[in-house]
């Protein structure tokens, strides 16, 4: 991949994931949380993400996080076609599923293990292939 489309695939996915965390209505510094930036990265630098001026950092986690945080999205679109309020909604809901505990306190408490949690919850094609199960059936 040359450096210019790989600095344009990094500007997509920094917009999308700050778009995504904005509509959650998420201050600087919970958004530095949930995408575990490297220290070096403060929260004043999320407006500079979000004007286009910079991208994230190409660090593993960080990209790791973001394409959780972006399946998170496309399943909650699925989940809600014609109810675009509820993407923002459901995230801060308490959910039964997760024992009233909300699918952002989840995220926050349990780092990348809650965003597995959630992502699991929303999309089962990526719950199944979690657990195995596509490996179980492919060798039938």
């Amino acid at each position: 991949m040359s450096d210019d489309t790989q600095q344009q695939a990094m500007a997509d996915i920094t917009w999308a994931v700050m778009h995504l965390l904005d509509k959650w209505q998420l201050d600087n510094s919970t958004m530095q949380q949930i995408l575990a930036m490297p220290e070096t990265v403060k929260p004043r630098n999320f407006a500079a993400f979000r004007n286009g001026k910079a991208v994230f950092p190409n660090h593993p986690e960080v990209l790791r996080r973001s394409h959780y945080l972006l399946r998170i999205a496309d399943a909650l679109r699925t989940a809600y076609p014609m109810n675009p309020k509820m993407i923002a909604r459901w995230i801060h809901q308490g959910q039964r599923r997760f024992g009233g505990r909300t699918p952002i306190s989840m995220i926050l408490t349990d780092g990348e293990a809650g965003l597995v949690s959630v992502l699991s919850e929303l999309d089962c094609s990526f719950a199944w292939d979690c657990s195995g199960s596509k490996a179980v059936s492919a060798a039938k």
